[in-house]
């Protein structure tokens, strides 16, 4: 992954350019000065997980106790997650319509990062349903003030 978020496989390196191909199955040809002065992410890198991370918001007035259980047991289940380390749920923020957790779980190679996150943002919505947990959006009230004539 390129600074300006072209994504791919390197397929060639030559003395002027590298080409990429994309998961679209794009060849890109980017100058070897732009690579060698872009931050360059390498997701096919030997390390044995990869993080995903799932945004999940609730209504206000969710049970928070109810909604952790159901994340962790969603992410164990998924076929992608491995075990160690094991999933977790931050709750980070009070927004302003709802509860805003993160549920944090690694996948063993980043080709299976979009289908997981799929996978479980999938499996959330069905599981929230089936609980009676309300995925909110913004709201606002609005109070209308009528003023009294004062000749009545």
């Amino acid at each position: 992954v390129l600074d300006a978020k072209e994504r791919g496989e390197v397929v060639s390196i030559g003395i002027r350019s590298t080409r990429i191909k994309t998961r679209d199955d794009i060849l890109i040809t980017v100058p070897n000065s732009i690579i060698a002065n872009s931050k360059i992410v390498n997701e096919s890198a030997p390390v044995p997980k990869f993080r995903v991370r799932i945004p999940a918001s609730i209504a206000y007035g969710s049970d928070i106790d109810a909604v952790e259980k159901i994340l962790l047991e969603i992410a164990s289940a998924n076929k992608h997650v491995v075990e160690n380390p094991g999933p977790r749920v931050r709750f980070r923020e009070f927004g302003d319509s709802s509860l805003n957790f993160e549920l944090l779980c690694w996948v063993t190679e980043p080709s299976v990062r979009g289908l997981t996150i799929h996978e479980l943002n999938c499996s959330i919505y069905k599981k929230f349903n089936e609980n009676g947990i309300t995925i909110p959006f913004p709201q606002r009230d609005v109070h209308l003030f009528q003023e009294k004539n004062k000749g009545t």
